[in-house]
């Protein structure tokens, strides 16, 4: 085809945000409306996610707000009829929702700790993908992407965390190899160190940041929304002949 500005264009599609409350998940889901998305967020406190879809509204376009953790299975099984009976459809699905409730090295780490991490960041990321990928085949295709990290590429500093972002890489190709013939695209992004409430801890001890600057070419933390035009690239048909991708958006750092 030939690429022309409206090749970024979203406009009729209708996009699910999961982790859309702060951070990430919000600028991505602000960003897809302004390109012409109706989107729905979802995260487990309502009064944060009314303000984005607040925010949404003031572009234009229709949004929802839907408190679900998707780590439990049966809220997982809620949230896409919600959606799906408020906006009519799904298009777009951002895996963004994530957790790391531990800093203990991998010696020390507890079996209630992984459990947490693994349920939210990879199991709840996989059947969420699975309950949309099936109304997607419905509907003649889609996309999903999926957030995972550059801690999924290279060891960070939080092992459970890392390892359940690697798992979203695999989760990534494996979908986006088996979706492909029901016209779903899946991909990933992976952030570096960003600036957001999530990864406080960290941007904010000046040990890490330091620790962190010496291997990020760029020498400064991201800010959310330098990852909304990766998300909004591989949510558009600008990316038509993209699948099972990684795009890294980390200053340098996995150079």
């Amino acid at each position: 085809m030939n690429i022309s500005p409206d090749a970024f264009s979203l406009s009729g599609k209708v996009a699910l945000v999961t982790g859309g409350s702060r951070g990430i998940g919000r600028a991505i889901a602000v960003g897809l409306a302004r390109f012409g998305a109706d989107v729905a967020v979802t995260s487990r406190k309502l009064p944060d996610l009314e303000e984005v879809a607040a925010e949404i509204r003031g572009t234009g376009r229709r949004s929802m707000a839907v408190a679900a953790h998707v780590g439990r299975m049966e809220e997982i099984s809620s949230l896409v009829p919600k959606v799906k009976e408020e906006l009519g459809r799904i298009d777009i699905l951002v895996n963004n929702a994530g957790t790391n409730p531990t800093m203990d090295q991998a010696i020390d780490v507890e079996e209630r700790a992984w459990d947490s991490v693994m349920n939210l960041n990879l199991k709840g990321l996989f059947f969420l993908s699975q309950a949309v990928a099936r109304l997607m085949r419905e509907q003649g295709g889609g996309n999903i992407i999926n957030i995972t990290s550059v801690a999924g590429i290279t060891p960070d500093i939080l092992p459970v965390y890392s390892i359940s972002k690697a798992g979203v890489i695999m989760a990534t190709k494996v979908m986006a190899q088996q979706f492909a013939q029901h016209n779903i695209r899946v991909n990933a992004i992976a952030p570096g160190l960003t600036k957001t409430r999530f990864s406080q801890a960290l941007w904010d001890n000046p040990d890490i940041l330091q620790g962190a600057m010496m291997f990020t070419p760029m020498r400064r933390v991201g800010e959310p929304d330098e990852m909304v035009g990766a998300a909004v690239f591989l949510a558009s048909e600008a990316s038509s002949y993209v699948t099972g991708h990684t795009l890294v958006v980390d200053g340098g750092v996995s150079i």
